[in-house]
């Protein structure tokens, strides 16, 4: 089972990877600060210009507004808690991938060790 993560370890470029990690962070951040920029939160409650009570089809829109506000959110939340189980996948698969690095270099410590010795 670890053969084919040590294979798939060696064709990916660590260097180019490793270089390329801060721009690509930064990327994101601008991507992410765009995207708040494009969704400006609107204010829910208008303020009444002579004290009157709302009518009943003002109050409608009002409530209409809120309903696709709260349903953008919901969806973006969605999005975000897809992104991070991803990342979690991610990350789980990369630690199980140290780990067997570990294992293998021990194991290859331990034969040099003995190659020595004997």
């Amino acid at each position: 089972m670890a053969i084919p993560w040590l294979s798939a370890l060696k064709v990916i470029p660590w260097g180019d990877v490793m270089s390329h990690a801060p721009s690509v962070l930064q990327k994101a951040r601008d991507l992410m600060d765009r995207r708040r920029e494009d969704v400006a939160p609107q204010p829910m409650a208008t303020p009444n210009v002579h004290d009157d009570v709302p009518s009943l089809g003002e109050l409608k829109n009002r409530l209409l507004t809120a309903h696709v506000q709260i349903d953008a959110l919901q969806q973006r939340q969605s999005q975000l808690t897809q992104t991070v189980a991803e990342l979690a996948e991610q990350n789980a698969a990369l630690v199980s991938a140290v780990s067997g690095l570990r294992q293998t270099l021990r194991l290859l410590v331990g034969g040099l060790v003995l190659a020595f010795v004997g």
